[in-house]
């Protein structure tokens, strides 16, 4: 067993044995996956992934959790949006950012082609997750457009993630299946939604550089 997958376990071991404060619990895992550089450290997509495992058992009351996660990614990409606004570009040359200088320039290229779809699709898309809210700030992206981005992207990553977990918990006897067992067959089917979206986000990504090659006279590959 990896250190990832003790965090997990315990993580899943103190939400479903506090139920009452679940949705809390999972409103911090979610606000602090979606903060910049802390993201990118955190297991937030197996635990999601398990979450929607117990919300199908019955463990966890699914309004809560939904609310709450939704709340959670909303308001830490808006922290690291208003983070990169107020500091500006001087941010890239400060710790930590300078600590990854790799996933803060494939963020950069990735806003400077897409701008509002980059905020949408950076939710989905692994390596720019982390770094895109704080980019659309430092770019100065307008606070409604990186807002409506922000919260319609949350609307649906929160259920893409849960979903896996929970359509594998209802259709299986989850009472008979320990943790390691349920958290094994979710995260077979956590592939789905994010294939699905890194597939949406490759056909935006090749419109620019089609675009650039037509105006270069070049042929289309």
């Amino acid at each position: 067993m990896t250190a990832t997958d003790g965090i997990v376990a315990d993580i899943l071991a103190l939400i479903s044995g506090n139920a009452a404060v679940a949705g809390p619990l999972i409103g911090l895992l979610a606000f602090a996956e979606s903060l910049i550089v802390i993201g990118m450290f955190v297991p937030a997509v197996a635990l999601m992934v398990a979450i929607g495992g117990l919300v199908a058992a019955g463990v966890l009351d699914p309004a809560p959790v939904l609310f709450w996660a939704i709340a959670g990614s909303v308001l830490g990409d808006w922290i690291s949006y208003l983070l990169g606004r107020g500091i500006g570009p001087a941010i890239y040359r400060r710790w930590p950012l300078c600590n990854h200088r790799p996933a803060v320039a494939r963020a950069r290229l990735f806003f400077r082609r897409h701008g509002f779809a980059a905020v949408f699709l950076g939710r989905f898309f692994g390596p720019v997750r982390a770094t895109i809210p704080l980019v659309a700030g430092v770019m100065q992206m307008p606070h409604r457009s990186f807002q409506m981005a922000n919260v319609a992207s949350a609307v649906l990553w929160v259920p893409a993630l849960l979903a896996p977990g929970y359509l594998a918990g209802a259709s299986l006897p989850v009472e008979r299946l320990d943790d390691w067992q349920l958290l094994a067959i979710v995260a077979g089917l956590l592939i789905v939604p994010f294939l699905l979206a890194g597939a949406v986000a490759r056909i935006v990504m090749r419109r620019p550089r089609a675009r650039d090659r037509r105006a270069r006279g070049q042929p289309l590959r």
